[in-house]
């Protein structure tokens, strides 16, 4: 069960098991969700519209963008940046599920509150978010810049990028974008959890079976859906910010814009690209949080159980 639950029959998870559990299904659901992180990005970075009636950018569909990377820059580019999004993910996951376990906990501790209600599972797991993210931005931002950019690279590699960056445009701009991030990862980190509890509550009792990772699999994916869907344009606005001085490596996909900042950038995109410009690459992003979040909440239950079986075998 994720989050501290009093009425539990195995004893309370401590925080470096959850740590734990959360890195692996990080780095396990980061690998396999990559090539739809890759294409999302390009679509969110395009100026253009994103329409395979209206093919004014260098990207207008899901299957076509696919084909299109797969040509010009073959099958690895799907994994542009891995590195540093595995280092992400095993960050995010570590922080954020040790943060939610243990601030669960402390609600049960401190407050009248249960500390499996939908409600609390809301605000502790927007909280963890929110740890996570300040703990991990500069490794976003490294992924994003992988991620955008064609060939020939202007970063070979994860150290070059780290020291190119931080040679000409200061320590902060590995923070970019972390204003939006903030506003958008609470209530959407929120609302996964929140929204995973209710489906797997209606869904009947935790089962011990393959049955029981099933639900995890399908609750995570619809809660993820939903998430995504009402914080979507948040998660754009941080990656037009994060390529901020990274326009050279732009240029091949079209037009690229330099924003004064998140203000900036809202009201720029609505004035050139329409409302629709906030949702470009909802398609390939709300195919990935069906699978990155489904795959994380699976995942993460999977590990505990298995660190619960060993443990009970010893």
């Amino acid at each position: 069960m994720v989050g501290f639950d009093p009425g539990a029959q195995s004893p309370s998870l401590a925080p470096e098991q959850a740590a734990l559990a959360g890195s692996a299904a990080g780095m396990v659901t980061r690998a396999l969700i990559s090539p739809l992180d890759v294409i999302k990005i390009r679509f969110q970075l395009q100026i253009e519209r994103v329409s395979s009636r209206q093919r004014e950018g260098k990207y207008w569909s899901l299957y076509q963008a696919s084909r299109c990377i797969l040509t010009e820059e073959g099958l690895p580019a799907f994994w542009k940046g891995h590195v540093p999004a595995q280092f992400l993910s095993v960050c995010f996951g570590a922080v954020q599920f040790a943060s939610f376990e243990l601030l669960t906990e402390g609600v049960h501790k401190s407050t009248q509150y249960n500390s499996q209600t939908p409600g609390v599972h809301f605000v502790c797991g927007g909280l963890a978010a929110c740890s996570a993210t300040v703990a991990c931005q500069p490794l976003d931002t490294l992924r994003t810049r992988f991620a955008a950019q064609g060939e020939p690279k202007v970063y070979p590699n994860l150290r070059h990028a780290v020291a190119s960056i931080y040679r000409t445009e200061g320590v902060l701009a590995f923070y970019s974008g972390l204003s939006p991030t903030l506003v958008a990862v609470f209530p959407y980190a929120g609302m996964q959890f929140f929204f995973y509890n209710v489906l797997k509550k209606l869904m009947g009792p935790p089962e011990k079976d393959s049955g029981g990772n099933l639900k995890s699999l399908v609750c995570g994916s619809c809660a993820g859906v939903v998430s995504k869907t009402l914080t979507y344009p948040f998660d754009l606005f941080k990656k037009r910010l994060q390529v901020a001085g990274f326009e050279e490596a732009r240029v091949k996909f079209g037009q690229v814009r330099r924003y004064k900042g998140f203000v900036d950038c809202v009201l720029n995109i609505a004035k050139e690209e329409g409302f629709r410009g906030f949702f470009k690459g909802l398609s390939p992003s709300l195919v990935k949080a069906a699978f990155s979040t489904g795959f994380t909440f699976f995942w993460y239950e999977f590990f505990l159980n298995a660190m619960h079986n060993l443990k009970g075998q010893r």
